[in-house]
């Protein structure tokens, strides 16, 4: 199933939005969770998770704004328990990462509500120490990641996943020294990935590309400049 529309932090400049029109995506902005550091606060994979492909689990905080936004438009909308709130682990409730029919994370942290409607999916909950799993994971297909973080990346080996181990940094993330490469794309189909920009200044770029290829992926580039830590671009098969 391709998407048709994509949730995007809402500061991404207007040439990447462009882009994503132009491959005739309906695109929502995210709008800040005021509740959380201000460098992440328009980052989707902090405030919701897709539980699938239309249906998402929202942070109480800023429920409101998307249930207007959705409205009409055969998303299935919940409501989550867990309030966000400014530092670590008060942030991390729906920063969970999906592979294929896997959710993890840190357990102890995982917003109640989404522990419940991921099971009833059939996802098996695997825990890890990290709690940004969403943000540490690019998720390349239901079978391929690519991380920096050593016991994801261990961890992940030992279910079957195939995942490329990279140095830390070299995703700008404003307010940080360094963002995550899960934050920086998301997957417009089974064999298509959306990358927030291009990995010029990466050590491992030529490792990255080369793996993107080996799992037969076409990449869309939204800009030319550094890869940026954007939270994440969720997409959805709207009616």
């Amino acid at each position: 199933m391709k998407a048709n529309t994509i949730i995007i932090d809402g500061r991404v400049k207007e040439n990447s939005i462009l882009k994503l029109r132009d491959l005739g995506l309906k695109i929502i902005p995210t709008i800040a969770c005021k509740e959380v550091s201000e460098p992440i606060s328009y980052h989707p994979d902090i405030v919701m998770h897709p539980i699938n492909h239309n249906t998402l689990i929202i942070a109480p905080n800023i429920f409101d704004y998307y249930e207007e936004i959705f409205y009409g438009m055969g998303i299935k909308l919940i409501k989550g328990d867990t309030k966000l709130g400014k530092t670590y682990p008060m942030d991390i409730a729906y920063n969970v990462g999906r592979i294929g029919k896997f959710a993890v994370h840190n357990l102890k942290y995982m917003d109640e509500k989404l522990k419940f409607y991921l099971k009833k999916e059939n996802v098996e909950l695997i825990h890890v120490k990290q709690g940004y799993t969403k943000c540490s994971m690019a998720v390349i297909n239901k079978k391929a990641v690519i991380t920096a973080d050593i016991p994801i990346h261990e961890k992940l080996r030992e279910m079957g996943i195939d995942s490329l181990l990279i140095e830390p940094g070299f995703v700008k993330l404003e307010g940080y020294p360094y963002g995550f490469i899960g934050g920086s794309c998301g997957n417009l189909s089974k064999d298509e990935i959306i990358f927030s920009g291009k990995f010029t200044n990466h050590p491992d770029r030529k490792k990255i590309l080369a793996f993107l290829k080996k799992h037969n992926q076409k990449i869309l580039w939204l800009s030319n400049t550094m890869i940026e830590d954007i939270g994440t671009i969720f997409s959805l098969y709207c009616q």
